[in-house]
């Protein structure tokens, strides 16, 4: 791997596969924790137990976009190089960085998938 371009191809691979796992990880924290909310209102519990609860899940929405914003980046970084450096098809590195981006298609913003 003493290519440079084979290093930055490994990174933004990387960055485009965290951030498509944590943006899902986010969305299953906004549902988990919309149940846990749910059940501590049937179960009648404390007012401060419930809004603490409720920032928690504020803080858990407001990242999903967040991180949407920082995948379609990466996502757009990955694909350009993808573009620009061809002459790498034979290599693991770009092959790996092409099934990234597929996976990573369904964890982006809709305007840009269409």
């Amino acid at each position: 791997m003493s290519d440079p371009r084979l290093r930055q191809l490994t990174i933004k691979t990387g960055v485009v596969k965290r951030l498509s796992k944590e943006k899902t990880v986010y969305e299953k924290e906004v549902v988990t924790q919309q149940n846990r909310i749910e059940k501590l209102k049937a179960a009648g519990s404390d007012d401060h137990v419930l809004r603490k609860q409720e920032e928690v899940l504020q803080e858990s929405m407001m990242m999903v976009p967040d991180c949407q914003r920082r995948l379609a980046k990466a996502y757009a970084d990955l694909s350009e190089m993808i573009r620009n450096e061809e002459e790498l098809k034979e290599t693991e590195q770009y092959q790996a960085a092409q099934g990234v981006l597929e996976d990573a298609k369904v964890n982006l913003p809709q305007k840009l998938t269409a």
